[in-house]
């Protein structure tokens, strides 16, 4: 009886010495693992080098003034040269209200050209002059031209009428239009734009709505 207690006891002995090894091992191995990876090096680094970047925005005055030039295409005339002015109030950073004027000198119609014939129009009736009151909405955008240097940048569509003084009468216009302003400065932009003038025309032949197509390019100040 004695020898199968003695027995007995020396296995849970056993038993309980290799539950403790196994343990301590356990215990060592993990402690090796969490100070490897204490140690080891971050894959990303928190200290992030911010860039200084030169970006112009539009003055705080609320006034643009420019003058353009560009071509005007006069619907059954040949294209001429345009040239004119332009004050602008924005209400705010995306809609501004423009009053424009734009001056040019008529061609001569292809009719006039391969005939020879007697002019549809005298030299003072030729004189082409518009003006008008247009809305438009500004889309904000930038441009990178480098890392550091950075430009505000302004797509617009505008929408207006007015008069436009041309063959001895003043028309009606709807003008349509679609523009790009560059931000070179706080107060210094260059604009580039395209207009569709369109007026009721019956000088040569039946009425009819006519088109005429301008593209600019101005230099514009902020006040």
């Amino acid at each position: 009886m004695r020898r199968l207690l003695k027995k007995t006891v020396n296995r849970q002995s056993c038993g309980l010495s290799t539950w403790l090894c196994f343990f301590a091992l356990y215990f060592a191995l993990s402690g090796v693992a969490v100070h490897a990876q204490s140690t080891q090096p971050s894959a990303i680094d928190p200290n992030i080098e911010r860039r200084s970047i030169d970006e112009f925005d539009i003055d705080s005055e609320n006034f643009e003034v420019s003058a353009f030039a560009g071509v005007i295409s006069i619907e059954d005339f040949s294209s001429d040269i345009v040239v004119g002015a332009r004050l602008a109030y924005h209400v705010n950073e995306n809609v501004f209200i423009e009053a424009s004027f734009g001056q040019a000198t008529a061609g001569e119609t292809s009719f006039e050209i391969l005939s020879g014939g007697a002019p549809f129009l005298t030299e003072e009736e030729r004189d082409y002059r518009y003006y008008d009151l247009a809305i438009a909405y500004n889309f904000n955008g930038e441009v990178f031209f480098t890392q550091q240097l950075v430009f505000n940048t302004d797509f617009f569509l505008s929408l207006g009428a007015g008069n436009t003084d041309f063959a001895g009468d003043e028309r009606f216009t709807v003008s349509l239009g679609a523009g790009y302003r560059l931000l070179v400065t706080d107060y210094l932009s260059v604009r580039f734009d395209v207009r569709d003038h369109v007026f009721d025309s019956d000088i040569i032949g039946t009425e009819k709505s006519v088109h005429n197509l301008t593209f600019t390019l101005s230099t514009t100040f902020f006040f």
